[in-house]
């Protein structure tokens, strides 16, 4: 069975590994060196109440991520956050994206958040699929904006409106 619970520092390593994962090998994230502990520890430290951070937990390991961003630091924007999902690669097409896409969704409408961001790079196709699996709609498309793997890359910029009152 598997658990969507708010992460902890000590997750951070599992958190880490699964994230430098996909920005050695994919082009799910555009940053192009891995990630420090020290990075990653002032990563979730930015994180808060408003910005959760989520693991899925299955027999004792972290085998998915997620989390709610902020968008942009000026005040008018802090009802919208964009979502971060990744899936240990050895768990990938198991549904877990899912599971924790949804969950981060629920938490954005608990914490009544307007509009939930995700910037996907367009060659992942599974990711925009699962966006609009949850009600994203595509917003924008950024031409060649990412150079990663000696390619040029392109954003899809989508977004899910909830119901929320201020």
């Amino acid at each position: 069975m598997t658990t969507i619970r708010l992460a902890t520092s000590a997750d951070l390593p599992a958190i880490n590994a699964i994230y430098n994962h996909y920005v050695l090998h994919w082009t799910s994230t555009y940053q192009t060196e891995p990630s420090t502990p020290d990075e990653r520890s002032a990563w979730f430290e930015a994180h808060g109440t408003q910005h959760p951070v989520t693991v899925a937990e299955r027999d004792g390991a972290i085998v998915a991520w997620g989390s709610l961003s902020r968008f942009h630091p000026r005040a008018a924007y802090s009802h919208t956050v964009e979502n971060s999902v990744y899936v240990r690669d050895d768990c990938r097409r198991q549904g877990l994206g899912a599971l924790v896409l949804k969950d981060l969704i629920e938490r954005a409408q608990a914490l009544k958040h307007h509009v939930i961001i995700a910037g996907i790079s367009a060659d992942q196709a599974a990711s925009i699929a699962l966006h609009s699996r949850h009600g994203f709609v595509e917003c924008g498309r950024l031409k060649e904006v990412g150079y990663k793997f000696d390619r040029w890359l392109d954003v899809v910029y989508m977004q899910l409106t909830l119901e929320t009152r201020v």
